[in-house]
């Protein structure tokens, strides 16, 4: 018995990397998986015959799966992916946004195609994938249905070179809390991961930084990401919603999600930019404070077991 028997699942980016492990555990958990790949380079061009490798691989070791090449990035691309899995399988419970590529340059060489391309797959890849979905949910009253998307600590905590990817990660987190909303009347939760792991993306990065060993760490593995999405997919989770999961180097942790954190008023007007230059050091202060209140929540605990 596995915890997605009987649930059928899309994996978007499916071919290779986290896409590729969260695939193949739900296959060994029991789920009907659709298997979905472009088959791209690392920039989105070109196509290959990625996803069909993971459907043999799948299938070899007894679990179902189908194929999917069509592209993220449009709608008629997400609503192949989603008949996909009602003409092979006859329903949908769990999407799964994983679909991803790189452009990297500074703002100083970002040209406006390696911005819109990024966007195009990230952002409107997640909606495009998702609307078809949400809509059969409240079409059919589908109940306990999972969505987890994938944002990325370039968005959410910034990285050097990136901003398309960061912008579209941060999106993304907040695509998902407004879809947590939207979708809490019909049992389906909605929940992010940030992911940390050695892929044909970030392998270069570790590269670049002087550190191509740690590629190689057992904490660095993309199958270390599969566990955490196929338990948010369970029916374990069927009360957490909403949420950003940070699952890197062998750890697992909850983010803090925007909220503020110290605030002034006054009454009849508006503020003086004499009285902020005693509120706004203030207001930093306390955001400095809260960070190292954060930073020392945050740091891991052994887990007994």
């Amino acid at each position: 018995m596995g915890v997605l028997d009987g649930k059928v699942a899309i994996v978007t980016g499916a071919g290779r990397g986290i896409g590729r492990e969260i695939a193949l555990y739900f296959a060994r958990e029991g789920a009907a998986v659709v298997v979905n790949d472009l088959g791209g380079a690392v920039d989105g061009s070109g196509s290959g015959d990625v996803a069909e490798d993971v459907v043999q691989e799948i299938r070899a070791g007894g679990g179902t799966a189908v194929s999917n090449s069509a592209s993220v990035a449009t709608a008629e691309g997400g609503r192949s992916i989603f008949e996909t899995a009602m003409e092979n399988f006859g329903a949908l419970d769990i999407l799964v946004n994983n679909a991803g590529i790189l452009r990297d340059k500074t703002i100083f060489k970002l040209e406006e195609s390696d911005w819109d391309e990024v966007m195009a797959v990230h952002l409107r890849g997640h909606f495009c994938c998702t609307k078809p979905f949400a809509v059969y949910i409240r079409e059919t009253g589908r109940q306990d249905c999972r969505i987890i998307n994938f944002s990325s600590v370039s968005g959410l905590f910034g990285n050097f070179g990136q901003s398309n990817y960061g912008a579209a990660k941060a999106g993304i987190a907040g695509f998902s809390r407004v879809l947590a909303l939207e979708l809490k009347k019909y049992a389906c939760t909605v929940n992010t991961i940030s992911p940390g792991a050695a892929t044909r993306m970030t392998i270069p990065l570790m590269e670049a930084r002087g550190r191509p060993q740690a590629a190689d760490a057992p904490e660095r593995s993309p199958a270390q990401v599969a566990p955490v999405v196929t338990w948010l997919a369970s029916p374990a989770a069927s009360d957490i919603t909403g949420q950003i999961f940070h699952v890197s180097q062998g750890r697992v942790g909850i983010m803090q999600q925007p909220a503020v954190v110290r605030s002034f008023e006054k009454s009849g007007a508006f503020f003086t930019l004499e009285e902020l230059d005693q509120v706004m050091p203030t207001l930093a202060e306390a955001k400095r404070a809260r960070d190292l209140e954060v930073r020392e929540l945050a740091k891991p605990e052994k887990l007994s077991v």
